[in-house]
């Protein structure tokens, strides 16, 4: 990939993966909650699935799958550690895989999940398009990535701190995507019948400390190229954290989740009619009065 693409330290995502893996109980019920969102949407289509394949679930996503009657499950991660979650089961296969670099033959899959896992990747379209053709036509592929507005109380806090301490910033929470990003990536990689759209997970935690803990355990510490390689102040994350106070309930920091929907091409999905095969003006249904290009109404 050309550097331009580089936004990601990949080699430093894994080996914070490897080092959460063993630790990842500790976040399960959100991962959780993330994937049930995912799986279900399954419930919304009465097609069945055979050969899944599970990107990045930190053991939570293939083992539902299985639940699901889903015969084989193929789990890959970044790092081996994370793909060998939760253990040996039988019908899922562990692999160790880069996203980017996917080792999969076209039609392999006939459905595709990666819950919370695509927003380390620099090349997304890049790794959309491989995974597209890794999928069997009329196969399912459901996504779900942080969205924008994740973590952003942290991302102020932190962003005030150190332009107080050092009057300049460097990136210390990953980017993520919008909404509007969502479909034009999927219809960019060749999914048919596109959707993006929004969900969210109400977090909340009693104190700032408790969700750096639940960042470190997910594996989701900084890892933006362009991150100040420097010690930072110590007075940074004291003053940071302590501008975010708890609430009577918590401190809230929701999860803002950007879920992608898309089919592999198949011959037998709907598809949009000819231009100029309708049999009704719109004007007729809307019961109003068609205007050309140009002319006014009431004139």
């Amino acid at each position: 990939m050309a550097d331009a693409m580089q936004v990601f330290d990949r080699a430093l995502v894994r080996r914070r993966r490897d080092r959460a893996a063993g630790g990842i109980g500790a976040v399960a019920p959100i991962l959780e909650a993330a994937a049930a969102l995912l799986l279900d949407r399954l419930d919304d289509t009465t097609r069945r699935f055979h050969r899944a394949l599970d990107l990045g679930g930190r053991g939570v996503v293939a083992p539902a799958l299985r639940a699901r009657g889903i015969g084989q499950v193929v789990s890959m991660d970044l790092s081996a550690a994370m793909a060998c979650r939760p253990g040996p089961e039988e019908g899922i296969l562990p692999l160790a895989g880069d996203e980017e670099w996917l080792p999969f033959a076209p039609g392999s899959f006939d459905l595709v999940l990666a819950n919370l896992s695509l927003h380390w990747v620099n090349d997304l379209p890049g790794a959309l398009l491989q995974l597209r053709r890794a999928m069997a036509p009329d196969g399912l592929f459901l996504a779900s990535l942080p969205a924008l507005g994740t973590l952003q109380p942290l991302r102020e806090a932190l962003a005030r701190a150190e332009s107080e301490l050092r009057g300049g910033l460097s990136p210390r929470v990953s980017p993520f995507p919008e909404l509007r990003d969502g479909a034009a990536l999927l219809q960019r990689a060749g999914f048919a019948m596109p959707v993006a759209d929004r969900d969210r997970l109400d977090l909340r935690y009693r104190s700032p400390l408790a969700l750096l803990r639940d960042l470190r355990a997910a594996g989701e510490g900084n890892a933006v190229l362009a991150r100040d390689p420097r010690v930072p102040p110590r007075a940074l994350f004291p003053m940071a954290l302590a501008a975010l106070t708890p609430g009577p309930d918590g401190l809230a920091m929701p999860l803002e989740m950007l879920i992608l929907t898309g089919w592999a091409p198949g011959p037998d999905q709907p598809r949009p009619a000819p231009r100029g095969s309708a049999g009704l003006r719109l004007a007729d249904a809307l019961g109003t009065v068609e205007h050309g290009t140009g002319e006014r109404p009431g004139n």
